[in-house]
């Protein structure tokens, strides 16, 4: 239960840094709540998950699936720059936080 809450603190992660585009270009009280909340659910799992999974792994974890799942969503959606380095380096994070999962 504990991974599953991880990972779904890594997704609400993710809608985070989704929120804070959206505030920049929408400066609406929706914006504001749905960055609160995001971030919100977020910290609240990660901090149910830290209940049975080390702090090291968990912190790598969670922040591991906000960055790749950002920056995958920034070429995706937001049009960013898309080249085989990003990938790759995306590619190492993903591989590094199914090592830490292995090993822990």
């Amino acid at each position: 239960m504990a991974w599953v809450a991880l990972i779904s603190a890594g997704l609400c992660e993710v809608l985070g840094v989704l929120s804070i585009k959206r505030v920049t270009e929408y400066r609406s009280w929706g914006s504001y709540l749905f960055l609160i909340i995001a971030f919100g659910m977020s910290f609240s799992l990660l901090t149910f998950s830290m209940t049975q999974i080390s702090m090291g792994t968990a912190y790598a974890v969670w922040t591991g699936i906000g960055t790749a799942g950002s920056t995958i969503l920034g070429m995706l959606v937001f049009g960013e720059q898309k080249e085989w380095r990003r990938v790759l380096f995306i590619g190492l994070i993903l591989v590094s936080a199914a090592g830490l999962k292995l090993i822990s």
